[in-house]
């Protein structure tokens, strides 16, 4: 069966950098749009990022690799004379048009909504900021870890000891990068019905916020804040949340439902455990869980986290040894999703592993198939005049 092409024939017009932006258009690229990415003089900063030297001193660092591979790259100085003029005449071609410019910097390039719509009237405009422009703050430029500083993120995150955490990876970023994917293919089903040009409007904030989208219905509704909660599950269940074991190894539980702590005392060796008074109703088990938890603790000490790991997926108990992510990668889960894409880059042809799309289309993970380009590597083709 042929590799799935949704977004073939549609054109994009990438005036983004970093991670968000890139993202997006990469998702895009995925399923099989054309997409033109313009960057600055000398490329766009992540290019020179990444832990692979030779790479980033080539300008092909894997901090852009991750997201910048099936796609043309031209390099164009936006404010040199007629730049503009180019970007608008390839513009007047394109299905769609992506900037992350900090709010009003496009419009004084002359490369805002209006200006881009009027050399394409139909075209998908998105706009991707830090906080959308309105507001007291919409103003303000930001990165991933200061928008989960400003949203909450990081006052959720972490145990009431240690103070504010922020998430380990720019999960804002790439949150950011999907959602603004998703409402571009809004937009262009909306274009198909209605015929009219769209604009997106996607910020870091919002998806921020949507992202603990229960923390803040609750806040919301309640005006109060919650607690931080360490390594103990969203569901406050005292038969969830994180063990010590002995081999030091941490082991993550979820035993939610009824089955699953029956089973859970079960694997534990104290089926009895769940017809105790204390704890055979949820409602009693939360108010007596601070014994059940301690009985928890001891228990999960007797073996490796390993062990238990295996006993309690033999019994349909969702749990996991936490793991670092290198250990993912060996145990071979993304390799049997075809997750990651090895691709050769630079000069060396080294091979870099790309990840796919994140789901699987008719069966195919549509992973990327061009390596990602050096700067303005594609300009002969779109800028016939440099």
């Amino acid at each position: 069966m042929a590799r799935p092409t949704p977004l073939a024939g549609i054109r994009i017009i990438d005036l983004t950098q970093v991670y968000a932006g890139p993202y997006c258009t990469y998702q895009l690229a995925l399923l099989g749009a054309q997409v033109i990415k313009i960057e600055p003089p000398g490329g766009e900063q992540t290019r020179y990022g990444g832990s692979v030297r030779d790479l980033s001193a080539q300008g092909l660092g894997l901090s852009f690799c991750t997201q910048n591979a099936d796609k043309d790259c031209v390099e164009l100085d936006l404010k040199a004379p007629g730049s503009v003029a180019k970007v608008l005449a390839l513009a007047a071609d394109a299905d769609v048009f992506v900037q992350n410019f900090r709010p009003g910097v496009a419009e004084r390039l002359g490369l805002g909504a209006s200006a881009v719509q009027q050399a394409a009237d139909q075209i998908i405009y998105c706009s991707i900021s830090a906080y959308g422009g309105e507001g007291p703050i919409g103003h303000r430029p930001a990165y991933d870890h200061v928008v989960q500083a400003m949203s909450g993120i990081m006052h959720t995150t972490g145990a009431e000891d240690s103070g504010p955490v922020k998430v380990g990876a720019p999960y804002v970023d790439y949150a950011t990068g999907l959602n603004a994917a998703f409402a571009i293919l809004a937009a262009l089903r909306e274009r198909e019905r209605t015929g009219m040009g769209q604009c997106v409007d996607i910020s870091m904030l919002d998806t921020a916020l949507n992202l603990m989208a229960n923390n803040l219905v609750t806040v919301a509704t309640t005006g109060k804040d919650l607690p931080k909660l360490g390594n103990e599950a969203a569901s406050r269940a005292p038969s969830s949340g994180c063990f010590s074991t002995r081999d030091g190894a941490l082991l993550m539980l979820a035993a939610n439902n009824e089955r699953q702590f029956v089973s859970l005392c079960k694997v534990l060796g104290h089926p009895e455990w769940a017809e105790d008074d204390r704890w055979r109703e949820p409602m009693v088990r939360h108010q007596n869980q601070g014994a059940l938890r301690r009985l928890f603790t001891e228990t999960f000490a007797t073996a490796a986290a390993d062990e238990w790991e295996q006993r309690l997926d033999a019994e349909g108990v969702p749990a996991s040894r936490v793991r670092q992510l290198s250990e993912v990668i060996d145990e071979g889960q993304p390799a049997a999703r075809d997750l990651l894409a090895p691709l050769p880059v630079g000069s060396a042809e080294r091979s870099v592993s790309l990840p796919g799309i994140g789901f699987r289309l008719n069966g195919d993970s549509l992973l990327p198939s061009r390596s990602p380009g050096e700067v303005g590597r594609d300009n002969d083709r779109w800028l016939e005049d440099e």
